[in-house]
């Protein structure tokens, strides 16, 4: 028995003032022009446009080499779901269940006092994301007094935007309500396992023009559009940001980002939106629900910087209340695998500007509707220019009526660049699902 739960547009370009620590918070949004200068000072915008294009640039140097060898990313993680297999076998993960993410560190009754193991259980794409695994713990004291520019100490945000890498827990139970974007610095991990924390009601999470970040353990819904205000990004710069779209995690031009055991829902624009060249990212173990426009996966049709997007969707539910863009990809290389489709009104996958779908052992389920069995969507598209993307399914299992329609040669070198990790068969997408989303873990016993 299945138990059912749970484009972005970036104006033209912007004035923007960065300050660079090893990769720093940008000011460039999506929708957004971005900042005033590192003090109160403003600075010229032909400075800033300046600053925005080289910018744009590192971030771009660094992202071509994100990936180098995608089959190399396979077999490691095919290694590590045999090991860990070995492992339960000799009775050392008596609670294993499969999913090689949670197998690496939730059988752990210590997993409290070892929460940083989590950074070496990634896989897909994002699986260097280490967040702040090298830093120190941060402990958010104070979910209230949310102050964008002068963030108080124990707040979130003045975790979020330090320089040093930090891994962030909380102390206990907190609803967060975000007057402006939490814009976040690299190498920050956000672990919210052992308390129930909501980010909601108010601004979500920025990922922006930075690297390695692992988001997990969080409730985020009912995010709003916010704007027009000064925010600040680290502890030397603050600055401008025009009117954000209401995302619940967007990621602008980052990455090694890994999105984990989250339950995302109701927000104003995306769940996860990933543009403006970002890549290596892992969406895994999440529980989407109750949207309509749930994943964007590049930025535009002509945004062919896009092209160097790698993604593994990896082991999330995707819910009651959704409607299409599970995910909507545009340019790049996409790897779903092994996810437990429950609900889509219009479609699950869709596209448009020849992606690369590499759909592997997932389990969709159709929607009664007779015009809405379609699992897959060529946005806007002729029939004559679609026909040779590479789209393929393999090993799915198509219930009620449920149909993808496969597109192009199947070139193996295409295919290659969109594969991430081994599927496992579709039949165990349910136990390999079951306990997607944000995790009930107290201290002391297995999570």
């Amino acid at each position: 028995m299945v138990i059912s739960r749970k484009l972005v547009s970036v104006c033209s370009l912007f004035l923007l003032v960065l300050i660079v620590p090893a990769i720093a918070i940008g000011g460039l949004h999506k929708g957004i022009s971005a900042s005033i200068g590192e003090t109160e000072e403003e600075l010229q915008t032909s400075e800033n446009t300046t600053m925005a294009t080289n910018r744009l640039r590192e971030i771009e140097a660094l992202n071509e080499k994100a990936v180098q060898d995608p089959e190399e990313v396979a077999s490691m993680v095919m290694m590590s779901i045999k090991n860990s297999t070995e492992r339960r076998n000799l009775g050392y993960f008596s609670c294993g269940t499969g999913n090689p993410i949670d197998d690496c560190w939730r059988c752990d009754p210590n997993w409290q006092r070892n929460r940083k193991r989590l950074a070496d259980c990634g896989i897909g794409f994002g699986r260097n994301a280490i967040g702040g695994r090298d830093g120190r713990y941060y402990v958010v004291t104070d979910p209230g007094h949310d102050d964008p520019v002068n963030p108080r100490p124990g707040t979130l945000r003045h975790a979020v935007i330090q320089e040093e890498p930090l891994w962030i827990v909380f102390n206990r139970d907190m609803v967060i309500i975000l007057k402006q974007e939490l814009i976040m610095n690299s190498f920050k991990t956000i672990d919210g396992r052992g308390v129930n924390v909501h980010i909601a009601n108010g601004a979500c999470i920025t990922i922006q023009f930075i690297t390695n970040v692992i988001i997990h353990g969080l409730h985020i819904h009912d995010c709003k559009p916010t704007g027009n205000a000064m925010v600040r990004s680290s502890p030397t710069h603050f600055g401008w940001r025009t009117i954000a779209d209401g995302d619940a995690i967007s990621i602008f031009g980052s990455s090694h980002i890994w999105v984990d055991h989250n339950s995302l829902s109701n927000c104003a624009d995306g769940l996860v939106d990933a543009v403006m060249g970002s890549t290596a990212i892992t969406v895994s173990n999440n529980y989407f629900t109750h949207h309509n426009e749930v994943m964007l996966l590049g930025h535009s049709d002509s945004y062919t910087r896009d092209k160097l997007m790698q993604v593994t969707i990896a082991y999330n539910h995707f819910g009651e209340g959704l409607i299409q863009r599970m995910p909507r990809c545009r340019h790049g290389y996409f790897h779903v695998v092994n996810n437990d489709y429950t609900h889509w009104e219009m479609y699950a996958i869709g596209g448009s500007a020849e992606p690369t779908i590499n759909s592997q052992a997932n389990r969709y389920l159709a929607p009664f509707n007779p015009f809405a069995k379609e699992v897959t969507k060529r946005v806007d598209t002729a029939h004559s220019r679609w026909k040779g993307w590479n789209w393929r399914s393999e090993g799915d299992l198509l219930l009620n009526g449920a149909y993808f329609i496969p597109s192009g040669a199947g070139a193996s070198a295409s295919y290659a660049r969109a594969s991430s990790l081994g599927a496992k068969s579709s039949s165990m997408v349910g136990t390999i699902t079951a306990n997607s989303g944000a995790l009930l873990c107290r201290r002391g016993r297995q999570c």
